[in-house]
């Protein structure tokens, strides 16, 4: 889909770059989204955060440990693009 991302890049301690399929490029700092609780607690430490991948089947960025963040989500975040159903 437009608004999966195809591809990540690590750009900071906590900051990646994203493309998404429909050609968009934008970063986000991640210090600002997470609160790195629950599953997203490992990613606290820099060295596991840089472990990010796509899962080209979820069209997503991932993480070891079953973390994972919604590409509408990341996509509002690069774009400001209302998330679907919000107006």
């Amino acid at each position: 889909m437009d608004r999966d991302v195809v591809a990540v890049t690590r750009t900071g301690e906590f900051t990646l770059r994203l493309t998404f399929g429909d050609g968009t490029v934008g970063e986000v700092d991640f210090a600002s989204v997470l609160s790195f609780k629950g599953v997203f607690a490992p990613l606290k430490d820099p060295s596991e955060f840089a472990k990010v991948a796509v899962n080209p089947e979820i069209g997503t960025i991932c993480w070891p440990g079953g973390a994972d963040i919604d590409p509408y989500v990341l996509y509002s975040r690069v774009t400001g693009a209302p998330l679907p159903g919000q107006n």
